[in-house]
C-alpha cells in the first residue's frame, strides 16, 4: 500500500478537495490519519465493523482497546447512544474541544469499536479540518491516535508517516497539534458527578464547573492499579507513550534533579528540563519542555520530544516528576506511563 500525504494550505478550494478524497476512503472502510487539536488520529468509520479491525492491524493494538468515536457536533451523539443530562451539560461547556465523554451505545456502532463494552466514549474535536471530515463522510469516525501502539503520539505529520507509512491510504497534514496530548476522558455517574478515567486539556477543576463531585479513577495516578480486563478508557494500559529509550523520571526538588544527572547520567542521554537551564550540561542532549512553569508548553512538546530521543538513538531520558494534579495531572499521567510507572525519589522528594 501506497500512503499518500495530502496537506491543508491557505486555499479553501483545494483543501476542500483533500477533505473530499479522505472522506471517500472512510466511506470505503479505508483508514485516513487526521489532524486533531489534541494528536494525530487514526480516522475509519465507526459504522463499519472492518473499519475497526484495520485500525487495530495498522497500530498492532490489541482489539481489547475502545475507540473513541468522533462526531461534527455533540447532538450526533444522539444517533448512536444514549447521552444523558450531563453529557449535555458538559458538551455546552466543553465541546468542540479535548473532552471525551463515555455514554452507553447502541446496536449501530460495531462490538469492535467499543472492544466488546457496552458503552462508546464520544468526543467532538475543535479542530476544523476534522469537523469538516466527519461532516462530508457521512460517518461518525473512530479515531485513536495515529501511532504504532504503545510509541509516543504523533502531534505532526511526520510522526504519523514514520509510523503509518504503508499502512494506510492517506495522511492529511494540518501541521503541528495545537495541544499535543490526549483529551481528557470522562465517564458520567449519575447526572451530576463524573469520573476521570484520562487526564487531558480539560482538568478536574474545570469539570468542577459543571459537575457537583469529580473523582480521579486510581489508574490515572498509579498505572499499576488499572484493571486486567478490558479497559473503560483509552490511555488505561500500564505502559504506554513509550520510546524506546529508557524513561528516568526523578522526584526530587529541581536543583536536586540537575546535581543527580550531571553526576550519573552517562552514555547516550537526553534531560528533558526548561529553556532557563539548556546551559547546565555540558554532556546529553537537551529535551527542552519550554518556559519553567508553563505547563501547557511542556504537555504540547512531550510526544514530539520522545519521539526526538528515539530518532537520535538516546539510550535514556531523565525527567522530573511532575504533581499530579491541575495543568500538570496530565503531563504527570503520560509521562508516569512511559516510564513503565518507575520513579526515582532522592531525599523526601521534592520538598
Amino acid at each position: 500500500m501506497t500512503t499518500e500525504v495530502l496537506k491543508i494550505t491557505g486555499d479553501p478550494a483545494e483543501n476542500e478537495r483533500v477533505i473530499e478524497k479522505a472522506a471517500r476512503i472512510i466511506r470505503g472502510g479505508g483508514l485516513v490519519a487526521i489532524p486533531t487539536e489534541t494528536v494525530y488520529g487514526l480516522a475509519g468509520s465507526a459504522l463499519l465493523e472492518t473499519s475497526a479491525e484495520k485500525i487495530y492491524a495498522a497500530k498492532g493494538r490489541p482489539a481489547d482497546n475502545p475507540l473513541i468515536v468522533h462526531v461534527a457536533r455533540p447532538e450526533e451523539a444522539e444517533d448512536f447512544a444514549r447521552p444523558g443530562p450531563l453529557y449535555f451539560r458538559l458538551a455546552k461547556r466543553f465541546m468542540p474541544g479535548p473532552l471525551t465523554v463515555i455514554l452507553e451505545k447502541t446496536d449501530r456502532i460495531p462490538s469492535t469499536v467499543t472492544a466488546g463494552l457496552g458503552t462508546v466514549a464520544v468526543r467532538c474535536p475543535s479542530n476544523p479540518v476534522a469537523r469538516r471530515l466527519i461532516e462530508v463522510s457521512g460517518h461518525p469516525i473512530a479515531a485513536p491516535s495515529a501511532n504504532r501502539s504503545g510509541s509516543p503520539s504523533p502531534t505532526a505529520a511526520e510522526h504519523v508517516y514514520a509510523d503509518m507509512n504503508g499502512r494506510i491510504e492517506m495522511i492529511v497534514d494540518g501541521g503541528p497539534c495545537e495541544i499535543g496530548l490526549e483529551s481528557t476522558v470522562v465517564r458520567p455517574d449519575g447526572d451530576d458527578a463524573c469520573t476521570v478515567l484520562r487526564p487531558g486539556a480539560v482538568t478536574p477543576e474545570m469539570l468542577a464547573e459543571v459537575c457537583r463531585e469529580v473523582r480521579i479513577a486510581p489508574a490515572v495516578v498509579e498505572p499499576s492499579l488499572a484493571a486486567d480486563g478490558t479497559p473503560e478508557s483509552p490511555g488505561m494500559k500500564y505502559r504506554h507513550y513509550a520510546p524506546k529509550a529508557e524513561v528516568v523520571l526523578i522526584n526530587a526538588s529541581h536543583a536536586k534533579f540537575l546535581e543527580y544527572v550531571r553526576e550519573h547520567a552517562s552514555g547516550k542521554y537526553g534531560v528533558m528540563i526548561p529553556n532557563e537551564d539548556a546551559g547546565y550540561f555540558g554532556g546529553g542532549m537537551m529535551l527542552l519542555t519550554g518556559n519553567r512553569g508553563d505547563a501547557k508548553e511542556a504537555s504540547r512538546r512531550l510526544f514530539s520530544l520522545l519521539r526526538r530521543a528515539d530518532e537520535a538513538g538516546l539510550e535514556t531520558i531523565y525527567a522530573e516528576l511532575p504533581e499530579p494534579e491541575g495543568e500538570t495531572l496530565a503531563l504527570y499521567n503520560r509521562i508516569i506511563r512511559a516510564a513503565g510507572s518507575k520513579i526515582l525519589t532522592l531525599g523526601s522528594g521534592r520538598t
